[in-house]
């Protein structure tokens, strides 16, 4: 298992120090980087607003964001492939 890093984040204007495994690292900053543009993106639009109801916004964008379905980047043939052994692991133990 991979040694958890400490990270500094920053987020509507306040830092965080949070630990990540080094691996997550850059999905981490990444995602900072996404929250603090849409946090912008959301003040030119709503202006006015305290920090707190521009966070508000984009937790709420984040938990609401379309994403791909996990489906979409498997292959077809390697989809059907784990059916069948799974059909075939459900038939044998019914017949056991």
């Amino acid at each position: 298992m991979q040694e958890m890093i400490p990270i500094n984040i920053v987020i509507g204007d306040r830092s965080y120090r949070i630990k990540a495994n080094p691996s997550d690292e850059e999905v981490v900053r990444k995602t900072v980087k996404t929250i603090n543009e849409k946090i912008i993106e959301f003040k030119t639009q709503f202006a006015g607003k305290d920090m707190q109801d521009y966070i508000a916004m984009v937790l709420i964008w984040l938990a609401t964001e379309e994403t791909p379905p996990i489906a979409m980047n498997l292959d077809p043939e390697e989809i059907t492939l784990k059916l069948k052994n799974l059909q075939k692991m459900i038939e044998e133990a019914l017949h056991a």
